[in-house]
């Protein structure tokens, strides 16, 4: 506290209090002194109503525990259990029908269906590779992965593998965009003529089955160096060189494809980085900044060479008439901030309390988006700001959450409803009111995200004391679990999200089983929703080819026709284990799992400070791990606890076998620092609490043990 400056009845961090006195402000348009006091005002006077909606959350879990270990067991009464929930004020009232009324909505949100990225807003690298996304190598993704069914080879480039990956990309072009007659790989020349593509076969010249879906090009008519073609919104640039190693050996001299890949990023302050003092608060606001104001670099070290990554340009073409256009070279970005639960020492209220860091984060990340909005506009065209807003509770929850932003809109000066909020459909309280929810932001709405990782956290948390759980990997057969994702995209469509606000799906956790991802996240946009996240810009690039296959729109307006799928008594479905037979080897497959996915993650958060990674499971297969993972994980074991499928005693020694094979997964690395022998380091003690203490944690959340032991970790404390 002797070090914090104080200003309007705050005291805050130096390095946080320079950051926006020296780089935030100046440029921005707003009075710092306006600032400080809005700021003041926001977390002195919004922090008692975030703090009540907290202690709501922890009576009606209380209330929640209550019921259920009086009707424990699958034979509860789903009528009775609903009525309970009306009772207690956890399920409420549904309103009259009604439609979203969004507006100043870009067309990366509105209109066009497409992958999406998440990434931590903390590492810049990774923040540019997200940005820079728009656009990726459809021949660099098919090659460099598993796409094929195989993964590459080492030892230079092999040319029976790349005519796979042009005879898998030729098809692609058949079925995206096909010609009047013939196929892509009899190709021999590609040029304009009358403001027409011709492509020139063996058979002869002909044009594209749908002539309009030629949008451009690159270089001369007669002969162009790239080629724009469009389909259902989407841009695919064919890439034209014959000097080039792949052009010079194709009959068309074609280079590449390369696709728009993620039309949105999700630049992430939460589940996916560790911030937990002020001095990585700065460095997550100092990106965030950078992004918008078009400036962040990184050196970038590759191969024994270094370079100078930074937001890509637009690709400037003609159009078939010849006339000059842009096409938009990165991803429309939004930020994710923290959810109402914690709190930061960045900076502390009038009382001395630390302050709650989502209020932080609504104030601040908006302030470094005004350098875009009153700028060029560079992100934003449209002159919104697009702000994520996780783990809400409900729609008093989401009505506090427009309630900060108008205030937020107030203070810096900016129209209301500027501010657009994605709400992350990921707490239980949420999806049953989902319809209550949304019409809490109904004019600021741009997007509704279903996140099966969290939700099952939330839904194992929430009935804690109901019965043992079913096994994670049964959790997808639940039905539960169909009725959230069927409800998430039919209240979205009937409250009118098309045309104004994302209906989106959850990650593809697994980043090196493409060839998977490319079987199954299909069902994504087939389910009716207009965009899935992807963990890396190779991942959008080859999700992006599904959204060429699958007319979203379509399928909206054809569902919204439909009976509905999802129920709410499905949804309230507790998933116990009924009648449970587990074998002692299956008891123990599923302590291990859980318990080396929990420590390989959470070692590395506590130690390093990584808050999202890939992380190799017990099998050796790498898994983006964020802490909705450590959540559902560390849940189920609690639960299990709880429940006496075993005891203390066991679920210790599973920890410390396992935190040995995690020392062994991780001993290439210099900076890890191993958990055995010992197993007294801040990390190995932290994975315990979350599974020995985890029916005590509010909502299940990992994050007040996993910051106290950072904090540890870093101070030595």
């Amino acid at each position: 506290m002797g070090s914090m400056v104080t200003i309007e009845g705050l005291q805050v961090a130096p390095a946080l209090h320079s950051f926006i006195a020296e780089r935030a402000l100046p440029g921005s348009g707003v009075d710092p002194k306006a600032f400080w006091r809005g700021l003041s005002t926001l977390i002195n006077g919004f922090g008692p109503r975030n703090r009540a909606l907290l202690e709501r959350r922890a009576a009606l879990q209380a209330a929640l525990d209550r019921w259920h270990a009086e009707h424990a067991g699958a034979g509860a009464d789903p009528d009775a259990y609903a009525a309970f929930l009306r009772k207690i004020g956890y399920l409420v009232e549904e309103g009259a029908d009604f439609t979203i009324d969004t507006e100043q909505v870009d067309v990366e949100i509105a209109q066009i269906p497409g992958p999406q990225l998440v990434v931590p807003i903390t590492n810049a690298r990774y923040a540019l590779n997200a940005a820079n996304a728009r656009w990726g190598s459809l021949y660099d993704a098919l090659y460099g992965t598993d796409a094929l069914g195989d993964a590459p080879a080492g030892g230079g480039y092999d040319p029976d593998r790349g005519q796979r990956v042009i005879a898998w990309a030729r098809e692609f072009l058949d079925r995206a965009v096909p010609l009047s007659q013939g196929c892509w790989a009899d190709l021999r020349g590609l040029g304009i003529a009358d403001a027409a593509l011709v492509a020139a076969l063996p058979c002869g010249d002909v044009g594209l089955a749908v002539p309009k879906q030629f949008v451009g090009y690159v270089g001369t008519a007669d002969a162009p160096r790239s080629v724009l073609l469009e389909n259902k919104g989407l841009l695919i640039e064919i890439a034209i060189d014959p000097t080039h190693r792949i052009g010079r050996t194709d009959p068309a001299g074609i280079a590449d494809l390369r696709l728009e890949s993620a039309l949105t990023a999700i630049m992430d302050c939460e589940d996916s980085v560790a911030t937990v003092d002020a001095e990585d608060k700065v460095l997550a606001y100092k990106n965030w900044l950078g992004l918008m104001r078009g400036d962040l670099t990184e050196t970038v070290e590759k191969a024994g060479t270094s370079f100078t990554r930074k937001l890509a340009p637009d690709l400037t073409f003609l159009t078939p008439q010849g006339e000059e256009r842009d096409a938009r070279g990165r991803a429309l970005m939004l930020v994710r901030n923290v959810g109402h639960l914690m709190t930061t020492p960045a900076v502390r209220d009038q009382a001395g309390n630390e302050a709650f860091e989502g209020l932080l984060d609504a104030m601040i990340t908006v302030l470094c988006a005004l350098h875009d909005i009153r700028g060029q506009r560079a992100n934003a065209p449209a002159g919104s700001v697009y702000v994520v807003k996780p783990k809400m509770h409900g729609p008093e929850e989401v009505a506090f959450t427009d309630a900060i932003f108008a205030h937020v809109e107030t203070v810096l000066g900016l129209p209301a409803n500027t501010v657009k909020i994605g709400i992350m459909d990921e707490e239980r309280r949420t999806s049953a009111n989902l319809k209550e929810c949304i019409r809490a932001v109904k004019s600021r709405l741009c997007f509704i995200n279903t996140g099966f990782l969290d939700r099952t956290g939330d839904e194992i948390h929430s009935a804690m004391r109901a019965g043992a759980m079913q096994r994670k990997g049964d959790m997808k057969g639940q039905p539960w679990l169909d009725a959230y994702e069927d409800r998430n995209v039919e209240i979205g469509l009937a409250c009118g999200l098309p045309g104004r606000a994302q209906i989106g799906k959850g990650m593809w956790a697994m980043p090196d089983r493409m060839a998977a991802m490319l079987a199954q996240k299909e069902a994504h946009p087939l389910s009716g929703a207009s965009c899935a996240w992807v963990p890396s810009p190779t991942a959008a690039t080859l999700h992006a080819t599904h959204y060429h296959q699958v007319d979203v729109r379509a399928l909206q307006a054809a569902r919204m026709a439909q009976p509905p799928r999802g129920t709410l008594s499905a949804l309230l479905t507790v998933p116990v284990a009924t009648g449970r037979s587990w074998s002692d080897a299956e008891i123990t497959e599923e302590l291990e799992n859980n318990a080396q996915g929990i420590l390989g993650y959470v070692v590395r958060w506590v130690d390093q400070g990584v808050g999202c990674s890939k992380v190799p499971d017990i099998h050796n297969v790498g898994l983006m791990e964020d802490r909705a993972t450590c959540r559902i994980s560390s849940q189920l074991l609690a639960n299990w606890l709880a429940q006496g499928v075993v005891d203390e005693a066991r679920m210790l020694d599973v920890l410390r076998r396992m935190a040995a094979i995690v020392d062994t997964q991780n001993a290439g690395d210099p900076a890890y620092r191993p958990m055995a022998p010992g197993f007294d380091g801040p990390a190995f003690r932290a994975a315990c609490r979350l599974v020995l203490e985890g029916c005590d944690q509010p909502s299940g959340y990992t994050e007040p043990l996993l910051h106290a032991h950072r904090l540890e970790a870093k101070t030595g404390r």
